[in-house]
Parts: C-alpha cells; structure tokens; sequence
C-alpha cells in the first residue's frame, strides 16, 4: 500500500500534473486496447515532459516488454505499470536523515544562486523546532550581507539560534565557531548554511570541501548530512548541477525546491534516476511550512490523483 499523499502535495504537484498526466490521458483514453502506436505516442510525449531522454528511454523499455509479455494489455493497465515503473526509478532506502550517536546532528547545505537555498533551510530549521528539536543556524555565507540578515530573521522568527560574523570574514571559521557554539549549547541540529555558487566556480567548490573539513575535525562523523538544494525550474539543468556538486562534496540528499510554481516537476523523476542520491526534502510554497519529507510512492501517486 502506498503511503498517502497530502493535500499540500497534492496542490504543489498541479501544475506538473497538467503537464504530465494531460497529456498522457490524451493518448491514453482509458478502457482502450493498447497497441504499438500507442505506446508511440506516449513515449514522445513523455520526451516532453521534462523526465528526461535517458529515463524515458529506461520507462518505455520496461513498458514496451510488459505490453510483449501481455502483462498489460489496455491502456487501464498500462498507467498502473508506469506508476509502478516511477516507484522503482525515484525509490531509494536512504531517504532518512541520519541519526548520530550524539548530537548535534550536523548539515551543511550548498546549492547555485538563486536555487532556493535561505529558503529551504529556513523549511529546514522549521521542521525540526514543529519536532522540539533546539536548532543552531550558521551563517557562513559572508559574501553578500543580505544573505546573514535574511537568516538572522529567519533565526529570530522560528526560534533558533545563530552564529554569524561580519561580511568578507572566513566561512570555515563561522563553521568552526558554529560547531563549538552547537556543542556549548546542548543544541539537536546544527545546520551550516554555504555561499551559493556555480558548480564551475572551481575556488568556490575548494572553498565548500574547506569547510567540509573543518566541520569534520570538530565533530566526528559530521557533517551528517550533505544537502544540495536544487530548483525545480531548472528541469535537465539540475542534473548537471547535482553531478558536479558530487563531485566535490559526498552528497547525502537532495532538497528540490519551487515544485509549486513550475510544470517541471517531472525533473524530479530524471534527476532521481541519473543522480545518485536520494531526494530527502522537497518544497511545495514559499512560507517555512512548506516543507515535505520526500516519498516516492506518495510523490508519484499525488502526480497521478
């Protein structure tokens, strides 16, 4: 049984749904014989629905040797295969944040400019305060003031703590007071918030696995969790960000953020079926609540309601 989708999830997913499930019932008229040219037409729509090339190409193999074998045989049938083909390609036993041994449960976030990255730790720091968690904020995005201010409210409007510095000062060094201060503290959740930066910023990505390193020599076995946040709106870009930033930081989850105002939330399938790591978060508004734990089963039965 698949775990329930909420309303919330529901309503995030509507325009992707448009887009996704419009077209295919379309093609797909229910209670019809399915036939090759059929299927035909649902692959090349599918190419347009931003999944993907190569996870259509995965999608339509399995759909096209399960109308061969006879297992599915209408089109009735053939949209429960596919739901069941989506499950597989986004599922991952590794959607859970880690627990340490001790706290604080420490996560570093990175993400490019503009992905929805003060936002979603905001969500973030929210989810954990709704879970009596006691949650300390870094700043060690110095580079642009706005940045520490827009934290500092967020900090201040949902009960957290902060640790920040002044504009220009080193980010490994607000990681490494912040890793102090979260111990000092008694705090549950550190989360380490990072300049936002192209994937081909070469001396910005160092500058991540510097303060990856620093946080490790503070607290055993942190950072925890490697979240990279990741906008919806860029569809097949996202990919190429999540496979670069990979490469220099041990990614343990994606955040994808802004599925409530796009159509490409079908991304999220590719991304999930290219990118070796599993989506943990994604975010469905603007305000902190606005936060959902990722579920396969849920995601896909919400785009199919």
């Amino acid at each position: 049984m698949f775990k329930k989708f909420t309303a919330k999830l529901k309503a995030g997913l509507a325009k992707t749904k448009k887009k996704v499930l419009g077209g295919l019932k379309a093609i797909l008229p229910f209670g019809r014989d399915l036939d090759d040219e059929l299927i035909d037409e649902m692959e090349n729509y599918l190419y347009t629905a931003d999944i993907g090339p190569r996870t259509v190409q995965v999608v339509m193999e399995q759909v096209r040797q399960a109308y061969k074998d006879r297992t599915i045989k209408t089109t009735d049938e053939c949209f429960e295969h596919l739901k069941s083909i989506l499950k597989g390609v986004m599922s991952s036993d590794k959607t859970s944040l880690v627990t340490p041994q001790q706290p604080p449960l420490v996560i570093l976030v990175a993400g490019v400019n503009g992905s929805g990255k003060t936002t979603s730790i905001a969500k973030l720091c929210k989810y954990f305060r709704d879970r009596d968690k006691k949650v300390l904020l870094a700043a060690a995005d110095t580079f642009r003031a706005a940045a520490v201010e827009q934290l500092t409210i967020w900090a201040d409007r949902l009960g957290a703590d902060i640790v920040k510095k002044q504009q220009g000062a080193d980010p490994a060094s607000v990681a490494f007071d912040a890793c102090d201060a979260a111990r000092a503290r008694g705090v549950d959740v550190l989360i380490v918030d990072t300049a936002g930066r192209l994937h081909t910023q070469k001396n910005l990505m160092q500058e991540l696995e510097k303060i990856r390193r620093v946080i490790g020599k503070k607290i055993e076995g942190a950072p925890h969790e490697t979240l990279l946040i990741l906008d919806a709106n860029n569809g097949q870009n996202a990919i190429a960000q999540a496979q670069e930033f990979g490469k220099s930081l041990e990614l343990t989850g994606l955040f994808l953020t802004k599925l409530d105002g796009t159509a490409k939330g079908g991304a999220v399938i590719g991304i999930r079926h290219q990118v070796d790591v599993p989506v943990k978060f994604i975010g469905i508004g603007e305000s902190a609540e606005d936060i959902e734990e990722f579920d396969a089963d849920a995601f896909v039965e919400a785009l199919f309601a």
